[in-house]
Order: C-alpha cells, then structure tokens, then sequence
C-alpha cells in the first residue's frame, strides 16, 4: 500500500520550507501584491512541473538500469533531510530576500538553478512512488505533476502572506523552525520504513 502520510509530509514540509521559490514568491508578494506576482509563480508552475518530469524520467530510467541504486539514494537522501532538519532548527528568523527580476521567465528559469526542487523530485520518486510504481508511464506522470502542484501552491501561499510569514517566522522562529525540524527527521526515518 503506498504510504500516502509519510509521501504527503515529505512532500508538503519540503515545499513550504524556505528556499529560492517561496523567499522570492514572498518578496514579490510584498513588493507587487498577490495579484502582481502571479506571473512569476505561473512561471515557477511551468519550470517546476518541467523539472518534475526530468527527476521522474531520470530516476526511473537508472532504477531500471541500476537497481541497486535505491539503497545509496535512500541514505543521500535521509542524510540530506538530516541536514535540512539541522539547517531549520538552528536557523535565525532572518529572511534574505532576492530581488532579481519578478516574471514568468526568471521563475520558470529558476527552476533550472534550484538545487531544492531536484531534491525533492528525486527523493519523492526514489523513496516513495518508484517503489509502487516502476514502469508505469502514467502513474508517474501524475505523481510528476502533483508534485509540481503542491510546490506551486505553497509559492502561492508564500506570495499570499509575504509579510504575514515574515512576522510569524520573526516572532514565533523557533517553535515554527523545531516543527519543520522534526518533521524532517520524521521523513528521513520513514524512508525506511516504507
């Protein structure tokens, strides 16, 4: 049975984390309003569900040809999760912000320089769905694209309540900062478990 909870977790603490799409979907959602970002995070849709589809072909292909791949993918990418874990716990409240151009070329371009998303495409087909779903086109597709989805929708919360994140990062940092850490360890344990 796939493991739709510890996949969900992974997939949603992943997304909502800082990282180069929701710092500048925040900074454009402050500077521009919702409406005026949107051109930007339509432009981090087309990228991310583009980059969604390479991990998936890309992981799929070398399951098939190197199957005992998984094992090291698993441990890169629980030490990784470890690692994200340990970067959000100690993290300040402070947020940088880029405000390098704001529309839908520089956030579909971005998809192609964002270490964050290859993460998390490979380790969401690594760890959860090639397991349950090797060899099956259209499965995988779908779990391409549902992916890109819930990294769309939370560029859209962060662009939503760009000052509204900023204060409750600023005032409630460490409890916000010590969930997002033990989820992560939670998913990285999970791994396997499955």
């Amino acid at each position: 049975m796939f493991p739709w909870f510890s996949f969900l977790t992974y997939a949603v603490v992943t997304a909502v984390t800082p990282g180069p799409n929701n710092i500048m979907s925040m900074s454009n959602g402050s500077r521009r309003g919702f409406r005026g970002a949107l051109p930007f995070n339509f432009g981090i849709l087309a990228g991310f569900s583009v980059v969604m589809v390479l991990c998936t072909a890309c992981c799929t292909l070398l399951s098939q040809l190197i199957p005992k791949i998984r094992l090291p993918m698993l441990v890169v990418g629980a030490g990784y999760m470890l690692y994200l874990a340990w970067e959000t716990f100690r993290s300040s409240d402070q947020i940088e912000e880029d405000h390098s151009r704001d529309g839908f070329w520089s956030g579909l371009l971005l998809q192609f320089i964002n270490p964050k998303i290859y993460i998390y495409g490979i380790m969401s087909m690594e760890a959860y769905i090639l397991p349950f779903y090797s060899g099956q086109p259209v499965p995988l597709l779908g779990f391409a694209l549902l992916l890109a989805v819930i990294g769309f929708a939370f560029t859209l919360c962060w662009s939503a309540f760009g000052s509204a994140f900023r204060w409750l990062f600023s005032k409630h940092a460490r409890l916000v900062n010590t969930v997002m850490a033990l989820l992560l360890v939670y998913c990285a344990v999970s791994l396997f478990l499955t």
